[in-house]
């Protein structure tokens, strides 16, 4: 005979394996074709109401493994993610490709390097070597970078269209200091340069104390899947010396997309 607290345990467990449930289902919604979903659009997927669908986002949002879009408020699947899936980040063929390379990429150059991939709305902080001096600068994996200066923000903006680039800037979501009209225009420019340059250099921009160089990766489709990026002191890189970190930078990039089965580029 079963007691009344073996089948109070039982059905609490189901209906705990039935929330879980409707969670994973909720974060399966997502796709790289379908990166945003409204809550009527994930309810009429998984089958419920829309306040359960709603109560569950709040909680997944809370978590950081998803967030809204600040322009159309709809969905997408968070950052938190990262954290979670962290082990799996070895399986990551750019992480795992770019690693030796950022080694010697800091050995060369005394400053800290790290791989950057594109979130839709900023950068990611992947794979990271720490310079070796005792200053330097360092950020934990999966930080998130959105400001339109940023060198690593650059290089993936130079490869976007220019009304998705501005939407992207007046919405908020990348971080300027201005979006008048004269200012947008000169920040298109400034990402023309970019790609045709195949470098961003962000020299005391976004922090005075910071220099931030970093250049793209792509892969054997030829798509734009990563940046290569050396963070340094500003006081220690003089605007001479960044050409040689712009040349190291490049060197490396270039390493990691013929890894990656890209053939040889030229800006």
């Amino acid at each position: 005979m079963t007691s009344s607290s073996d089948s109070s345990s039982t059905a609490a467990e189901a209906r705990t394996a039935s929330v879980v449930s409707n969670a994973i289902a909720v974060l399966r919604c997502f796709s790289v074709r379908e990166p945003l979903l409204g809550v009527t659009e994930i309810a009429g997927r998984v089958g419920l109401h829309k306040s359960t669908v709603s109560r569950i986002l709040a909680t997944l949002e809370q978590e950081n493994l998803v967030e809204r879009d600040p322009q159309t408020r709809r969905f997408r699947l968070g950052l938190g993610l990262i954290t979670m899936t962290g082990p799996l980040l070895a399986d990551l063929d750019e992480r795992r490709v770019a690693y030796p390379v950022l080694q010697e990429l800091t050995e060369r150059t005394g400053e800290t390097s790290a791989l950057m991939l594109w979130s839709g709305t900023g950068t990611v902080c992947v794979e990271q070597i720490p310079s070796p001096q005792q200053i330097k600068h360092t950020t934990p994996l999966g930080t998130r970078f959105n400001t339109a200066l940023s060198s690593s923000v650059q290089i993936f903006l130079a490869a976007q269209p220019p009304e998705r680039v501005q939407a992207l800037l007046r919405s908020g979501t990348i971080d300027h200091f201005t979006t008048t009209d004269t200012n947008i225009t000169a920040y298109l420019q400034l990402l023309r340069e970019v790609s045709t340059e195949g470098v961003a250099v962000n020299y005391g921009r976004t922090s005075v104390d910071e220099v931030g160089v970093a250049t793209p990766v792509f892969d054997h489709r030829d798509e734009l899947v990563a940046a290569v990026m050396i963070a340094a002191p500003r006081y220690r890189v003089t605007e001479e010396q960044v050409s040689h970190l712009v040349a190291a930078c490049k060197a490396a990039s270039e390493e990691v997309s013929q890894r990656l089965g890209c053939a040889v580029r030229t800006p």
